[in-house]
C-alpha cells in the first residue's frame, strides 16, 4: 500500500510518499519541499492569508497533486498547521485547495501537530536517555513535547514561529544588535513562561532533540552540504559553540548574500537568525550544550500513524 503524507506550514510545504515495510516502518519513495511562505504577513492586526501566498500555495500543491497520481497512492492525509488554523480564511484556502487540486486538508491543533510529530521523531533518532524534550521549529508556531519512558509528560505550543518573529524584529536587510537583543528578549520571555511546566534542566536525563527547517539547516550548514542529504543530517549532533559560530557567520554577511553559505537554503535566508535564538534559548532552558537533529517530523508521524491505523482496522476486520 502506498501512501502520502503532506505538511502545509506557515513557510514550508512537504510531500512524503511511502508504504510500509517490514514492522512499524516505512519506506520512503518520493520526499518534496517547497517554500511557499503561506504565512507571510499574518499578524495579530491582520490575520489573512495574502492573495500572492495563496497562488504559491496552489502552485506548490498542484505539482504534488500530480506526484501523487504518478506514485499511485492509495492512501493520503494531508495536515496544515499554525498559519492555516489561526487565519480568518483558513477554512477558505483549504476549500480552495481541495477544489483545485484534489487534496483533502485536515486543519490540526498544535497537541495533535506535536503528537504526530513525536511519533515522527521517536521511530527515527537514537538516544539514550530516559527523557527527551522534541522541540519542532515552524514558521508560525514552536511545539515542545516532554516525553519521559516512552510517554509523553508535557506538550506546549507557543507563538515562537521564524516567520512571524522575523517579520516583526528583523525585516531590514542587516540584523542589527538591537534588533536581536528586542527578538532575543521575546524569544527568552515566551520560554520561561510558557515551559514552566517542563522539568527545570536537563542534564543527563533529558536529550534535546530538534526537528524542522532551523535545526535540520544548521546540521547541513556544519556539514558544508552542497545538496541536503537526509541520511547525513538525522541524527546529527549540534553544539552550542557550532550554533554560535554558524550565527556570527550569518550574521557578518547582508541577507542578499547568506545563500552563499554552504547548506543554507534558498528562503531561509532571512529566517535562521530568530530560528537559531529559539535553538539557544531552549539548549538554555534546558542547560543542555548539544541537541540531537531529527531529519524526520510531523511529515513521518502522519504516515506512521496512517499506518498503525490501516493495520488496525485490518486487525478488527
Amino acid at each position: 500500500m502506498r501512501i502520502a503524507s503532506i505538511d502545509i506550514g506557515t513557510n514550508t510545504f512537504r510531500l512524503l510518499v511511502s508504504e510500509a515495510d517490514s514492522g512499524n516502518s516505512i519506506k520512503k519513495l518520493y520526499i518534496s519541499r517547497e517554500i511557499t511562505r503561506l504565512g507571510e504577513g499574518l499578524t495579530p492586526e491582520k490575520m489573512l492569508i495574502k492573495p500572492n501566498a495563496i497562488d504559491r500555495s496552489l502552485k506548490v500543491l498542484s505539482g504534488f497533486s500530480l506526484k501523487l497520481k504518478e506514485y499511485e497512492v492509495s492512501k493520503l492525509r494531508a495536515v496544515a498547521t499554525s498559519a492555516v488554523r489561526e487565519s480568518l480564511n483558513g477554512r477558505d484556502f483549504v476549500k480552495k485547495v481541495e477544489a483545485e487540486t484534489g487534496i483533502p486538508v485536515d486543519v490540526i491543533s498544535g497537541d495533535e501537530e506535536a503528537r504526530l510529530t513525536v511519533e515522527g521523531v521517536l521511530n527515527s533518532v537514537r538516544f539514550d536517555t530516559p527523557g527527551c524534550l522534541i522541540f519542532d521549529i515552524g514558521g508560525g508556531s514552536t511545539e515542545y513535547v516532554y516525553v519521559k519512558d516512552g510517554e509523553i509528560r508535557n506538550i506546549t505550543s507557543t507563538g515562537l514561529g521564524v516567520v512571524r518573529l522575523t517579520e516583526k524584529y528583523l525585516g531590514g536587510e542587516t540584523d542589527t544588535d538591537s534588533d536581536i537583543a528586542s527578538l532575543s528578549r521575546h524569544v527568552e520571555e515566551t520560554v520561561s513562561t510558557g515551559l514552566s511546566p517542563f522539568p527545570e534542566a536537563g542534564g543527563d536525563n533529558i536529550t534535546l532533540i530538534g526537528t524542522a527547517g532551523t535545526p535540520t539547516t544548521l546540521a547541513a550548514i556544519e556539514l558544508r552540504l552542497a545538496k541536503y542529504d537526509p541520511a547525513l543530517v538525522n541524527n546529527f549532533i549540534l553544539t552550542r559553540g557550532m550554533i554560535e559560530s554558524t550565527l556570527q557567520t550569518i550574521l557578518s554577511v547582508p541577507k542578499s548574500e547568506r545563500t552563499k553559505v554552504p547548506g543554507l537554503e534558498k528562503g531561509r535566508e532571512d529566517l535562521i537568525v530568530s530560528g537559531i535564538a529559539i535553538v539557544l534559548t531552549t539548549m538554555e532552558r534546558f542547560s543542555s550544550d548539544r541537541m540531537v537533529v531529527s531529519d524526520a517530523g510531523l511529515l513521518e508521524g502522519i504516515a506512521y500513524n496512517m499506518i498503525c491505523r490501516e493495520r488496525g482496522a485490518e486487525a478488527r476486520g
